[in-house]
């Protein structure tokens, strides 16, 4: 079997370490092509030696742009690379502009797609993430579901039959890196100046666009974390540095100290060494939860509704609309008592996810 996994954001990146490392205890062929989605080094080449990703067999350099332009470029330039492997199947990851243009490309060339973390529904049709997702669960072949909250939804849509229950990837990786980080074998967590790793600190990230576009919703958010009362690393994404300039507006005020961001291990080191997280990033609430770090989550709404049970994660549209001391008790309350379970699985996915593929190898329903 033969089959072309299509990454080029940070989160994609984090999903495929553990799936090479399923392909590479099997005979299977596996093509890794990044798109170049995500081209700054800290969210994209670093994983791929951090986390011990084998290097990329086709990048397509894609860069920057507007959400059309991009995809667009992405589907002109994976054409011929598809055509050229001719694979099994094309899996596509997450709900990126790549995953979407990866999907189209490979159906219009009537080949199978298998969509990893399918069904993740926020029902918010302003985000762009939302397009993507349902529609490559809509094209896609086979859906690999992380939740049985997702298998709901893809049934709601009458996705039942292409869809079956992997369990998440992202856990697989987590725990291990996380094993690792707590058993010595990673420094301390990079943590911009003005935060000691020895001290109670919160981590955060911020980078969706209805929350850095427009001008006053984002100095609020940043008057939120900046009068917090304990230091706030803010792993500045590039995209809210650059809103940040546009709109003349200082990050690194008050309680807030911006770094850079950092590969995957020293993510999981930062999460660790927090009394907790606050961010608008689908996969560091997923990240906080399995670490048992409280979460406050910059959103109105959650694709992992698993990671609210017992307030471990808490949602927060606009702290603003809070009192004062109120938006300081949720963004510093303590890790919960409540149990968490295994709503995202056992750690296994990624070999589940390669077994599926293999039972179903064979020609695309549209060929």
């Amino acid at each position: 079997m033969k089959v072309v996994s299509v990454v080029g954001a940070r989160p994609q990146l984090v999903k495929l370490a553990p799936i090479a490392a399923a392909f590479a205890r099997t005979d299977h062929q596996h093509v890794i092509v990044h798109t170049g989605q995500h081209y700054d080094v800290n969210l994209s080449d670093v994983f791929f030696s951090g986390l011990g990703i084998p290097d990329p067999d086709v990048h397509l350099g894609i860069g920057s742009g507007s959400h059309g332009a991009q995809t667009g470029r992405i589907l002109e330039a994976i054409d011929p690379v598809l055509a050229r492997e001719s694979p099994d199947w094309v899996l596509v990851y997450g709900d990126t502009n790549s995953t979407l243009a990866g999907a189209v490309s490979a159906v219009k060339q009537h080949l199978k797609v298998a969509h990893l973390e399918a069904g993740l529904r926020s029902f918010n049709r302003r985000m762009p993430e939302e397009h993507n997702r349902v529609l490559t669960d809509h094209a896609a072949d086979l859906l690999l579901a992380p939740t049985e909250e997702a298998l709901r939804h893809l049934a709601n849509e009458g996705l039942a039959e292409r869809s079956v229950l992997s369990g998440d990837v992202m856990v697989d990786v987590c725990l291990r890196v996380r094993d690792s980080v707590l058993a010595g074998e990673h420094p301390q967590p990079v943590l911009p100046a003005g935060v000691d790793p020895n001290e109670p600190y919160l981590l955060a990230t911020l980078h969706r666009a209805e929350n850095t576009d427009d001008p006053a919703r984002l100095a609020a958010l940043v008057e939120a974390l900046a009068g917090l009362p304990v230091p706030v690393a803010l792993l500045a994404h590039p995209r809210l540095v650059a809103k940040a300039q546009e709109q003349g507006l200082k990050l690194a005020q008050g309680a807030l100290h911006v770094g850079d961001p950092v590969g995957y291990a020293a993510m999981i080191a930062a999460v660790l060494g927090s009394v907790g997280v606050v961010t608008d990033s689908g996969g560091l609430q997923k990240e906080a939860y399995l670490l048992a770090r409280p979460c406050t989550t910059l959103r109105s709404e959650t694709e992992w509704l698993e990671t609210m049970a017992g307030d471990w994660n808490r949602l927060v549209p606009d702290p603003a609309l809070l009192d004062a001391d109120e938006w300081v008790r949720i963004a510093t309350r303590p890790s919960p008592d409540a149990p968490q379970g295994e709503p995202f699985g056992d750690g296994r996915a990624a070999d589940r996810v390669v077994e599926f593929l293999a039972e179903r190898a064979g020609p695309a329903a549209s060929a």
